[in-house]
This record gives structure tokens, sequence and C-alpha cells, in this order.
């Protein structure tokens, strides 16, 4: 049995969506072993509580990030994490945070990187009049929105879409795309050559 540490700091959709997956099925032999957030008003944490979940808040705000991670680092090894999923997790984690779970930590980003990273992708990729965007799944490195990909799902832009309606399908292929994403990873059948990753033969 694997355990997934979670951290969020809003509503947690993609959460919600890997706690649905692995309780239908989808995600086997894995649990949530605990649910952290910098922000005690977060919707995921009070999601997180009502389905029985371990949650965790640690504030981030008016506090050195050197101390927050030190904490946060702490939850999760007191947890026994074997793999981090970032679901809506708005910190930057710093390159000692991502030394500590080497190829352990995943994120998943709404549009089709490397374009338009950072924050509000959906609203980018749409002014920049792309005809095709979607999200990305991938391991988290020192840099923003970098790490080697895992998978990607595209989602056509079209002609009587706004950020809004795009956002939407976006985040339909994002639940679906982490719950893909995690099995991968957990199943271990990889290798990362450069930036790529690839199944082992």
């Amino acid at each position: 049995m694997k355990s997934l540490g979670i951290l969020l700091s809003g509503r947690g959709s993609n959460f919600v969506a890997i706690a649905d997956s692995i309780d239908a099925g989808r995600i086997p032999d894995a649990r949530i072993a605990v649910v952290v957030s910098n922000r005690a008003d977060a919707p995921g944490i009070a999601a997180a509580r009502q389905r029985g979940l371990t949650a965790v808040v640690i504030p981030s705000k008016s506090r050195p990030r050197a101390e927050h991670e030190r904490e946060v680092v702490a939850a999760l090894r007191e947890n026994k994490v074997d793999l981090i999923c970032l679901a809506g997790y708005m910190r930057l984690l710093s390159p000692w945070f991502v030394q500590q779970f080497p190829r352990r930590i995943l994120n998943i980003h709404p549009s089709l990187l490397p374009a338009f990273p950072g924050l509000e992708a959906q609203e980018q990729a749409f002014a920049y009049g792309v005809k095709v965007s979607g999200c990305t799944v991938h391991f988290v490195d020192e840099e923003l929105d970098h790490g080697a990909i895992i998978l990607q799902k595209s989602v056509a832009v079209l002609d009587g879409d706004d950020e809004h309606s795009l956002a939407a399908r976006i985040l339909e292929q994002e639940h679906i795309a982490y719950t893909e994403a995690i099995n991968i990873v957990m199943g271990g059948g990889f290798e990362i050559a450069g930036r790529r990753l690839r199944k082992k033969i």
C-alpha cells in the first residue's frame, strides 16, 4: 500500500478527484496519508476532514519560507508518504524541499508545458489564441513548472470558448490525467533519460 501526501492551498478539486479515484479502485493499493494546506480557510482542508482524512494546516503567511517548509516536510515524513501530489498548492517549493523527496513530488499544470507556465495559464493560452491547450502532469524539480513530463492531455480551444469555459474543460482532463500519472509513477515501470520519461521495455 502506497501512501500519498497532498499539498493544497484552495478548493483542492484535484485532491478530491484523486480521493475519488482511490475510493473507486482506479488507483489501486494507495491511500491518502495526509492533506497539508498553508491556508486554514482552504476548502480542500474541509473536504479532507469530511472524508475522515488526516488534514494539517501549516500557515505560511508572515513566516520565513525555510521555517514553514521544515514543518511541512516533517508532517510528510511523520505520515510516511511515498508520493507527494501538489493540488493547487500556491507556493513555489525551494530546492531544499525538492531534494528531500527526489522524483517523488508531482504537479499538475493547466497548459501543455513548456507553453504558459506560472499563474493564469488558461487565460494566457486563450489570450495568445492557441487552437489546442490542455494539461501536464510532471515531476517537480527546482524550477517552476519544469520537471520531466509524465503525461499530457490535449483540449481543443473552440471558437465559442472564453477563458472560463476553456478552464472548465481543461479541469475535467486534469482529474483524469492525475489519476493516470499517479498509477504510472507508483507502478515504477519507467525510466527518465534527459527530460524524456519512457516505459521500460
